[in-house]
């Protein structure tokens, strides 16, 4: 739940701080005290776009701090906001609360932290998302549209439909990328056909070939060492025989090194001075190295090629290497990993017409499973309807509607000349949107034997709020948690329908946190816990508010001046004793 918020600098809120507690809060005050901007502040913590003509005048920037309590919450939402943290980096504070921070700029800026790290402002209203829902003044507009409808039918019928709705999103999901598959494969047979020859000449001409990774960096290394062999050759030669000797037999042969360090090292160790003794050790060590090298160069010697045409036969390799380089990448490495890619995607490209029609087959399947399960969604959707319909209809007629009756009209919406994917369902043609097959609208119908017409023609203002409110208080029986805010909720009421809103938010406030910004003490009374909203004129006609919690003498004073005024007089202080009175009865009772 919402904890505490600080507001600083945001529209005539200079500076404000309030503690919210589980329960109905209600928030009151004078006309033009910033009742409004409280709200905003949330709308601010959800993510919304930034306003920077609601920073205060004078000021650089407005900030909106907010303290969220996570637990206790549905674990699946403790899991989300824990997935969130770990994912962004946020900490939670010492009492396990998070600390959401929203800054707008007076230059448009905007920035959001979350938990002491600095986050996308998307990131703010994903965490928000499920722990706070605001209708503020406009927000009741949105449920004029047919999106809105469908989706709270949709929270109404619970997991039931969420499961299918899943499953039909993930079947519609594959019957459009096979059918989009084949559409492809359809319209770009020819085009395809040459490509798919073109991946097989040049694999053909890759695996004639047959190159290993790195064989061209071999080859030059190898075609350089040939093109030097005379020279190579004779070097090692030369070496060799200064070394261990000429083979030759040759009388005058110099003498090798091998056999003068062996005589010089005899003739060191056969000294008595045993100084010069000490030297010949070191000679033999010399002579172990001079073996070593000589074994090598004799292993060089041998292993040079003998035969003339090897040189020749690796510039021929070579040419057949650089050919390939030439036309499909620039070395071996990435010839054989064009090759690789080119196989992957010849496996994709089968044009022939068995694939055509294994294909179109498939797309079949996909468009009869999606269909199904489209039918199944719609049959529970229509299943839950009648239960909502029924379940609102309770509540408006304890919200002084009369006999209104609301109605959930569910028809299927039928594809267009456009449509770029039409599903057929049974002998029908219909749009498969991301939603499914269904076209969802309320209706209110004044009475049971009125016709209904659907909510923008038939409903006024405040009969919208009520609607609203009683749509909320029927969606929250299978829901917990969460902290709901609404703003003038009690627009264009009065009397009996007051108390009965007051009934309806107190109600809905054993289940979620709730928050209320309104001008009716008939609500207010219901509260748990009561802020006022004050605003100040100082001597240059600047108007500043601040925000405060009632005692319950306060309280009293402030329901007699929202009774038009009567804070000051005995009847209006006992009218107001008398309405908090009821309030703690029906609270308690």
């Amino acid at each position: 739940m919402l904890a505490e918020i600080r507001i600083d600098n945001l529209g005539v809120i200079s500076e404000a701080y309030a503690r919210f507690h589980g329960g109905l809060t209600v928030l009151t005050g004078e006309t033009g005290a910033g009742k409004t901007m409280v709200v905003t502040s949330l709308h601010l913590l959800s993510g919304v776009r930034a306003d920077p003509s609601r920073v205060r005048v004078g000021a650089n920037r407005a900030v909106v701090e907010g303290r969220f309590e996570i637990e206790p919450a549905p674990s699946h939402i403790e899991q989300q906001i824990a997935e969130l943290l770990e994912a962004t980096g946020a900490q939670r504070d010492e009492d396990g609360s998070i600390i959401a921070v929203r800054t707008v700029g007076s230059d448009g800026r905007s920035r959001a932290h979350l938990g002491g790290r600095s986050v996308p402002v998307g990131v703010l209203s994903e965490f928000t998302g499920p722990l706070l829902t605001v209708h503020g003044q406009n927000d009741q507009l949105r449920l004029l549209r047919p999106d809105e409808q469908r989706a709270a039918l949709d929270r109404f019928g619970g997991k039931t439909v969420a499961g299918l709705l899943d499953r039909y999103r993930t079947r519609r999901r594959r019957w459009l990328e096979a059918r989009a598959e084949l559409q492809e494969r359809t319209e770009r047979s020819r085009e395809l056909a040459q490509e798919a020859d073109r991946l097989h000449f040049g694999l053909d001409e890759i695996d004639r070939v047959a190159p290993e990774p790195g064989e061209d960096t071999r080859i030059v290394d190898e075609v350089r060492r040939l093109s030097d062999l005379d020279s190579l050759r004779e070097a090692a030669t030369v070496a060799h025989n200064a070394l261990a000797g000429d083979d030759s037999g040759d009388a005058d042969a110099y003498s090798a090194a091998l056999d003068l360090l062996g005589e010089a090292r005899a003739r060191l160790e056969g000294c008595d001075d045993p100084a010069l003794r000490e030297l010949g050790p070191r000679l033999g060590e010399a002579i172990a190295v001079v073996t070593d090298v000589t074994g090598d160069i004799s292993g060089y010697l041998s292993d040079l090629p003998s035969d003339p045409s090897a040189l020749e036969t690796l510039l021929n390799r070579q040419a057949e290497l650089k050919n390939l380089t030439r036309k499909y990448a620039a070395d071996i490495d990435g010839v054989l990993e064009w090759a690789r890619e080119a196989r992957e995607r010849l496996s994709g490209l089968d044009v022939s017409a068995e694939a055509i029609d294994k294909l179109a087959a498939e797309v079949d399947a996909e468009a009869a499973a999606t269909a199904e399960t489209a039918t199944a969604l719609s049959a529970a959707r229509h299943k839950v309807a009648g239960k909502l319909a029924k379940a609102v209809s309770k509540e408006l007629s304890g919200l002084a509607m009369g006999r209104a009756v609301l109605d959930v009209h569910i028809a299927d919406r039928a594809a267009t000349v456009s449509d770029t994917a039409p599903l057929s369902v049974g002998d029908r043609l219909l749009h498969a949107g991301e939603s499914g097959i269904d076209e969802v609208e309320f209706r209110l119908a004044p009475h049971s034997d009125a016709p209904a017409r659907p909510l923008a023609r038939s409903a006024s203002g405040g009969e919208l709020s009520r609607v609203m409110l009683a749509l909320e208080v029927v969606l929250a029986g299978s829901e917990r948690g969460a902290t709901m805010v609404f703003d003038e909720v009690d627009a264009g009421v009065g009397g009996r329908a007051a108390v009965e809103i007051g009934r309806r938010l107190a109600r809905l406030s054993r289940t979620h946190q709730v928050i209320v910004v309104t001008h009716l003490p008939q609500v207010a009374a219901f509260a748990d816990t009561h802020l006022v909203v004050d605003k100040v004129d100082d001597r240059a006609g600047v108007i500043s508010s601040g925000v405060r919690t009632l005692s319950e003498e306060e309280r009293v004073t402030e329901l007699a001046r929202m009774l038009a005024g009567l804070d000051d007089t005995e009847t209006g202080r006992a009218h107001a004793e008398e309405l908090l009175a009821v309030a703690h009865a029906e609270r308690t009772g």
